[in-house]
């Protein structure tokens, strides 16, 4: 094995082969790997919308939710069920396990749609065919605002479409989203006056409306040796030509114009309202190929909006609400600055510690390894981003350790004489098998994450494949391409040279520390016991977080007004913040979405499910400083001036999870049990305003609803029904659907209602008219009910798991970590006696931080078990590894210390630091361990081998430690990896003390060898 690095200096070729292939292959692979701002998950969640008009929300949950969730539960591959139920429609969450990856979804989706389509025929009469959305997880990575002053809404749909018809050309894009248009109909409002004096029945007028525009096979005819198609009959595509429909009764014709009002105008209840920067617009989602790059699809995105920049009409305005090709390469170039930057700390910091000669050796070696790992994540896929070019700084202590224990020991032998192929095989002979193994199990450390399953994992995959490939690459080059370099510009010292390359006083001053704890061993170890401890104890201060904010400068005000208000009155109520907020000059640009959330324009980001009484602004500062100072003056105006609605702050945060801060859900049969505990928890939560605000439930405000009373002796014998009682009330209210105005690709609606007069009217309920078809006339809506019952019903029930679940949520004010917060209210909302049959479980940040910690557990044991089997084997023995993992525990102590210090959380990031931070510890553990045996091998003093040895470790160790630490600073100012870099600083500082003093002495005790003899330990104080 040890002609590897003595091959690499006789063959010179083949080594300069490979660092050709380095070097251009690295710079293809940096030029052709794509490029994200963040790594991708997959959202393995698909939503059944079944439409159920006229029905309650508790009858939509018994009655449609129940039965389909039955059917889908039967899938395998479920992970969760949940259902938002509401007046008239039932949506349906299904969330796939997360053991099931991206390409086995399109398959589960269609056992889902077969699922679905089969229990249709459990739905009750009226019940509407349900819709599978698998597409639910889309991202619209490029999001315009497109305003349009000045026009009409049918030229904005004409924009609208105009625009998206042309982005769909582009190459690489996979689709175009338009959403937020303004909606339109035609409503034909018959007067109830002449109504009763023609006495024309609804259905005559729905009946020659729903035929006005219809498109009908005429059939075809044979004109010689060529058939035609015949057209039918062009039908009435203006309003005046609807307006003008003849009508058949009594043996008259009535033009429709006779006896209603015909307008076409905006749908008085639209489903969204969108405003940009105070202004009407609507919304236009990019979405690229995942197998393209998406900065390139942004580029062409741009070109071809600079190219329609002639035909798009004057005075409409784009303005970007977010653009993931610009964000990505604005991150992707902050971060190869912090590469560089990192890379260049470790060069000079070796320049200063090992002259000029040997940071050229570890510096181009260092270079070869980042530059060919660009390489190979072009050829395996891995996109270019936080996370994967993160890996590289992480890893840089770990990448130049190979390279410095060549380097190093190649400089000491040369200068002793040797040649340096001799050293080559000398050094590399004796530490590439150790080496190696260090190298497997610092990859291992992360292979917990990496093989975790879930999204977290799938967040974090990059994270472990980079660190797989760069430190694999690093040994790889450390015992080809080191050896040569060093060969090149080490001088080899006289033949028998003796200068003590350790002579040194920093040398000299450790070996005598280092004696001083071997005759004091039995007290250095209860020393650290005793620091380990009291570190542990620390740790249990330290703050708790699962992800942590994100970079982006966007955030978010919720606007949640009483349920039930219309959507009209909902924009109107957030008017005034969003005045406020347009006349700040931290503000550089706000979107109002008014109904619903906007399209996904990032993964992260979780759109709010329609419901008119809510209101989301999309808030744009400068920079990610510019927040906390306007987050909180945003949070004095409301707390002064918004009092009718609730109204919450929230920030992006990194990776997958979602929900609020703390969720306790409460689930059971009884509506009135489930707000009764919702309650008292709520209560708890109020009580603790230095922890948590924003208390509300997921069920929100229960509705007032008007239902007639049906006098059903009179209304059959006036041959009334119920449904013509349904239909009479919806006839003067929002109106009956009577066909489609078809304009272009655009159909537009026809609705039949009462004249806005009408409807205004004081009593107009009992004021209306209701057609008896038996007796071929209209009869007071009074004659046929007994008056109204007002009542108050829950609008929105939520399930879960088949359970009806009403969910108490409540966000962390600013300073405080949602663990902190749930750590304060557990016990009492635990205490929460609960009836028969109820249950409570947590959700929010506790269940998918625990979620992705189990899910992490599930693979850290294969991880550690195949660590152990590794040391084990590299020294066939377990005295020597037992050594090496006493080591481990003692990592924590430093980065309790780090982490109190700067007050930073304890984020899953930073475990994965604490992680990595293990492997590192493991690594030094081992070639120090080996070089001990060896020295002891030789014979003498035991005592004295473990000092030399260990001397002979400490450059390399204080080495890889400094640039590791150093290298780290380029993080710190980045959110996401901020807690994990304290974590790796602060803890490879003390891990360094625990390799160079604890490792030698726990070995002592583990290992005394034979005593020295009085000759030997004479020498040994004569050289100390």
């Amino acid at each position: 094995m040890g002609g590897i690095a003595s091959f690499s200096i006789r063959q010179p070729l083949y080594t300069w082969l490979l660092i050709l292939f380095c070097v251009l292959g690295g710079l293809w692979g940096f030029s052709s790997v794509g490029r994200l701002e963040d790594p991708a998950f997959t959202i393995k969640t698909a939503l059944v919308i079944t439409p159920y008009p006229g029905a309650t929300a508790e009858e939509v949950a018994t009655e449609i939710s129940e039965p389909l969730e039955s059917a889908i539960q039967q899938m395998g591959q479920i992970d969760t069920i949940s259902s938002r139920n509401r007046p008239g429609v039932s949506q349906i969450t299904v969330d796939i396990k997360t053991t099931f990856d991206g390409s086995e979804l399109p398959q589960i989706w269609d056992e889902l749609r077969n699922r679905v389509s089969d229990a249709q025929g459990d739905l009750p009469p009226g019940a509407r065919t349900s819709m599978v959305n698998d597409d639910f997880g889309d991202v619209y990575g490029i999001l315009y605002a497109v305003a349009t002053p000045g026009y009409s809404d049918a030229e904005t749909h004409e924009i609208a479409t105009f625009l998206r018809r042309e982005l769909l050309t582009v190459d690489g894009v996979a689709a175009v989203a338009v959403n937020g248009l303004p909606e339109e109909a035609i409503f034909v409002e018959p007067v109830r006056r002449q109504l009763l004096n023609t006495g024309i029945p609804p259905g005559a007028i729905i009946e020659a409306i729903s035929n006005a525009d219809s498109l009908s096979d005429a059939g075809t005819v044979t004109l010689g040796p060529r058939s035609a198609q015949i057209v039918a009959p062009q039908g009435y595509n203006t309003v005046d030509r609807i307006a003008g429909l003849t009508i058949g009764v009594g043996g008259e014709i009535l033009n429709l114009s006779d006896f209603a009002e015909v307008h076409r105008t905006r749908v008085p209840d639209p489903d969204h309202i969108l405003r940009h920067d105070g202004r009407e617009a609507f919304t236009l989602g990019v979405s690229g190929l995942s197998s393209e790059n998406i900065v390139d699809v942004g580029k062409r995105v741009d070109a071809k909006l600079a190219e329609l920049e002639a035909q798009i009409p004057l005075g409409v305005e784009l303005s970007p609400i977010y653009e993931q090709h610009v964000v990505v390469e604005e991150a992707s170039n902050a971060f190869l600055v912090s590469l560089a930057m990192s890379v260049g700390i470790v060069i000079v910091v070796l320049a200063l510690a090992m002259g000029w000669r040997a940071a050229v050796v570890v510096g181009v070696t260092l270079l070869l390894t980042v530059v060919a790992t660009f390489f190979f994540m072009a050829v395996f896929g891995i996109e270019m981003e936080r996370i994967s070019l993160g890996a590289l700084i992480i890893a840089m202590g770990m990448l130049v350790d190979n390279a410095i224990v060549v380097a190093e020991g190649m400089q000491v032998e040369m200068q002793r004489g040797t040649p340096g192929a001799e050293a080559a095989d000398d050094v590399a002979g004796k530490t590439q098998v150790p080496l190696l193994g260090a190298t497997i199990i610092g990859i291992m450390a992360f292979a917990g994450i990496g093989l975790s399953p879930d999204a977290t994992g799938e967040f974090l995959f990059s994270l472990f494949a980079v660190i797989g490939l760069s430190l694999l690459l690093s040994w790889v080059l450390a015992v080809t391409v080191t050896p040569l370099l060093s060969h090149y510009l080490f001088r080899v010292g006289a033949q028998g040279n003796t200068d003590d390359a350790y002579g040194g006083v920093v040398f000299r001053g450790y070996a005598g520390l280092l004696r001083g704890a071997l005759r004091l061993r039995l007290l250095v170890i209860p020393v650290l016991l005793g620091i380990t401890v009291a570190c542990y104890a620390a740790f249990g201060m330290v703050k708790q977080q699962f992800f942590p904010n994100s970079n982006t400068p966007i955030f978010y005000l919720d606007y949640k007004a009483a349920q039930g208000t219309d959507i009209r009155a909902t924009a109107e109520g957030m008017a005034e913040i969003e005045a406020w907020l347009l006349d700040r000059d931290d503000v550089k640009a706000v979107t109002a979405s008014i109904g619903q959330g906007l399209a996904r324009y990032m993964l992260p980001y979780n759109p709010e499910q329609p419901n008119p009484s809510y209101g989301q602004f999309v808030i744009r500062t400068a920079t990610r400083e510019d927040i906390p100072p306007l987050r909180a003056d945003l949070q004095a105006f409301l707390d002064a001036e918004i009092t009718e609605a609730e109204v919450r702050i929230s920030r992006i945060v990194f990776g997958p999870g979602g929900g609020a801060d703390v969720e306790a859900r409460f689930s059971g049969k009884d509506a009135d049990v489930l707000r009764r505990l919702s309650e008292e928890a709520e209560a708890v939560l109020r009580a603790h305003p230095d922890q948590l605000n924003h208390v509300r439930s997921n069920w929100h405000e229960r509705e007032l609803t008007v239902q007639p009373r049906y006098a059903s002796d009179r209304a059959q014998a006036l041959g009334v029904t119920r449904e013509d009682v349904a239909a009479a009330m919806l006839l003067s209210t929002d109106g009956v659907r009577a066909g489609t105005y078809r304009e272009g690709e655009r159909l537009i609606p026809i609705y039949t209602r009462a004249p806005e007069f009408e409807r205004r009217q004081a009593g107009a309920l009992l004021d209306q008219i209701v057609w008896s078809d038996p007796a071929q006339t209209y009869v007071p809506l009074s004659q046929v009910v007994d008056g109204f019952d007002v009542q108050v019903r829950d609008t929105l029930i939520h399930r879960r798991d088949r359970s009806t679940t009403i969910t108490v949520q409540a966000n962390a004010v600013q300073g405080v970590t949602p663990a902190e917060a749930l750590a304060v209210v557990r016990a009492e909302i635990e205490a929460i006696d609960l009836p028969l049959g109820y249950a409570l479980e947590w959700g929010g940040e506790y269940e998918n931080s625990t979620e992705a910690q189990q899910s992490l557990g599930q693979q850290l044991p294969l991880s550690l078990i195949v660590m152990v089997l590794i040391s084990v084997l590299l020294f066939g023995k377990l005295r020597q590894p037992l050594v090496i993992w006493l080591l481990v525990p003692m990592s924590v102590n430093g980065v309790a210390l780090g982490l109190l210090g700067t007050g930073l959380p304890f984020s899953f990031t930073a475990l994965l630091g604490l992680l990595s931070l293990s492997g590192m510890l493991i690594k030094n553990g081992i070639v120090l361990v080996e070089e001990i045996d060896l020295r002891r091998a030789e014979g003498g003093d035991p005592d004295e081998a473990i000092v030399t040895a260990s001397v002979s470790r400490l450059r390399p160790v204080v080495l890889a430690a400094a640039t590791t630490i150093l290298g780290m600073i380029p993080l710190l100012g980045d959110a996401f990896f901020a807690s994990m870099a304290v974590t790796i600083m602060g803890g490879l500082a003390f891990a360094s003390v625990l390799t160079l003093i604890a490792a030698p002495v726990f070995y002592r005790v583990l290992i005394p060898g034979d005593r020295p003899t009085a000759e030997a330990r004479a020498a040994g104080e004569a050289r100390a």
